[in-house]
């Protein structure tokens, strides 16, 4: 399949125009929103959700990644090959924590230009047709760079930050849960979240945090917005205490 990781929100003509672009270019793969409203201009934060996304894709699946303030820059657009799944999208570090993480990764830029590319729609453009070429079990259009190249090797291995706010007020994290203590507890604005399992387990309208279900390490208050109790918005540091 074809999944759409976008800025672009649920309205408006940019998904749909990227949609149709893919339909006629390869009608046979199904296209999936794996998520619209990401944090606008924000690669970064994009790049740990969609590594922590990344792990239930299928070998062959293909990965449209456009959070991209730069286009039409000097910025390259970029084919990463991860574990067997494909990622398009530009070199912007988008993809910096799916390259670090596979076991097995190559990437190229591609060098292929369609008859008419929009200064400002590399998405629908040139990122569509590449996957959809992908999808149809193409090769990369394009030549093959180092690993080391234009890499983001000071962005940590787990951001203490919000990267997500979904729209309950649940504040998702950068941070894998698996690199936490059982109890571990996360201090945010000076108030301390101790660790639980699920709402279901704490009082209504307490905070907790917990392992969500791509792995991360989410922030929420029980029948409540955690962004409202507690002050988050995309871009908070979280301390972890033991």
């Amino acid at each position: 399949m074809i999944l759409l990781f976008t800025d672009f929100g649920a309205g408006g003509p940019y998904v749909g125009q990227m949609k149709a672009v893919l339909a006629r270019a390869a009608p046979e793969v199904p296209v999936v929103d794996l998520m619209a409203d990401l944090p606008a201009f924000d690669a970064r934060a994009a790049a740990y959700l969609l590594a922590a996304l990344a792990g239930d894709l299928a070998p062959g699946d293909v990965v449209v990644g456009v959070v991209d303030p730069g286009v039409g820059g000097a910025r390259d657009p970029v084919v990463v090959a991860a574990d067997g799944r494909w990622f398009v999208g530009p070199d912007n570090g988008l993809f910096e924590l799916v390259l670090r993480r596979a076991g097995a990764a190559r990437w190229w830029t591609v060098s292929w230009t369609p008859a008419r590319l929009s200064a400002s729609f590399h998405g629908r453009d040139l990122f569509a047709p590449v996957a959809a070429r992908l999808a149809r079990g193409g090769r990369p259009p394009g030549s093959e760079r180092p690993l080391t190249r234009n890499r983001r090797q000071d962005w940590p291995d787990d951001l203490a930050e919000v990267v997500y706010v979904d729209r309950f007020g649940n504040a998702m994290t950068g941070v894998r849960a698996a690199a936490m203590a059982p109890d571990a507890r996360l201090e945010v604005g000076g108030r301390e979240i101790p660790a639980g399992r699920t709402f279901s387990d704490v009082a209504e309208g307490q905070a907790f945090w917990y392992e969500n279900a791509i792995g991360l390490v989410e922030i929420a208050v029980n029948r409540g917005r955690a962004d409202r109790a507690l002050g988050l918005a995309v871009g908070v540091g979280v301390d972890i205490t033991t």
